[in-house]
């Protein structure tokens, strides 16, 4: 089984359109959304989930008053202030580094699991898929996308499909270096403004970090082509393969809008034929 990520360096480059694109042209593939912090892959493929569970991780500190003698040593031993005059945990303010529990005198404070969210699994017009949604203002999305990843290799293997294709996190952060580790190759998903060749080159330089083979391709290319061949000439210096354009089309919008993929609404559309070879040169260089 390969694993292809499709990350961008920033949001908005156009990366889950693509890799919905993706998911109508190739068979025997597991689907993976781990852009957990906004995951938006579900509004296209219109899963039908068939699992649910909740994503535990991290703890809150939660002081039992019916035990607690207000001795003071929880809030001298915070070093977040995180507890209150009244002997109240601030739950934002709360690290869960756990001192104040393991040094309680009347083991007066409760240690438990978050939830912070929930993963699926689910079926989908174009085969099984893997995702979740992450609580809103909740931490430890790095964790839940090795989980989802982690869940997404399970359904390929549990049903001998050769092609886990990931939506991967935009930026450079945990979540994105979560998303990488083991993948046989990373598409880079850009756009030709100067804030967008900046992020290019900064996740092109992490996914080098780890040595996961790169490739780039540059969207609504046409908008502006000088940066698109500025972001083009760096990636031919850095060893990243550039592997096609996509031109500005309207149609990738208003697929979205009715719930498609571009080949889905219009398979004879300039983006579409774009993307189509994109997927060709792709999978030719991993033997696919």
């Amino acid at each position: 089984m390969k694993e292809i990520v499709i990350i961008s360096g920033k949001g908005g480059t156009g990366k889950t359109s693509i890799i919905a694109a993706f998911a109508s042209l190739v068979k025997n593939k597991v689907l993976c959304d781990a852009d957990v912090d906004a995951a938006d892959l579900h509004l296209i493929m219109d899963p039908e989930i068939t699992e649910r569970h909740d994503f535990e991780s991290g703890r809150t500190a939660i002081i039992n008053q019916d035990k607690c003698t207000e001795c003071g040593l929880c809030r001298d031993l915070c070093r977040w202030n995180a507890i209150s005059e009244d002997f109240v945990v601030d739950s934002i303010e709360c690290e869960g580094c756990g001192v104040c529990y393991y040094f309680c005198p009347e083991e007066a404070i409760d240690f438990p699991l978050n939830t912070c969210g929930e993963w699926y699994l689910s079926e989908t017009r174009f085969g099984p898929m893997a995702h979740a949604r992450l609580g809103i203002a909740e931490e430890n999305s790095g964790k839940l996308v090795s989980l989802i990843r982690q869940e997404g290799k399970k359904l390929a293997e549990e049903k001998n499909l050769s092609l886990l294709l990931t939506d991967g996190p935009p930026g450079i952060g945990c979540p994105v270096i979560a998303s990488l580790g083991g993948a046989a190759s990373v598409l880079i998903v850009s756009e030709p403004t100067v804030s967008g060749r900046h992020d290019m080159e900064r996740v092109a330089e992490l996914a080098a970090f780890f040595k996961i083979p790169a490739k780039v391709c540059v969207n609504k290319f046409d908008l502006n082509p000088g940066e698109g061949e500025a972001i083009e000439a760096f990636a031919r210096e850095r060893n990243v393969g550039v592997i096609g354009r996509v031109p500005f089309d309207p149609a990738f919008t208003k697929a979205m809008v009715q719930g498609k993929t571009i080949v889905e609404f219009d398979s004879q559309s300039e983006g579409c034929v774009a993307v189509k070879t994109i997927w060709e040169n792709l999978a030719q260089s991993l033997e696919i």
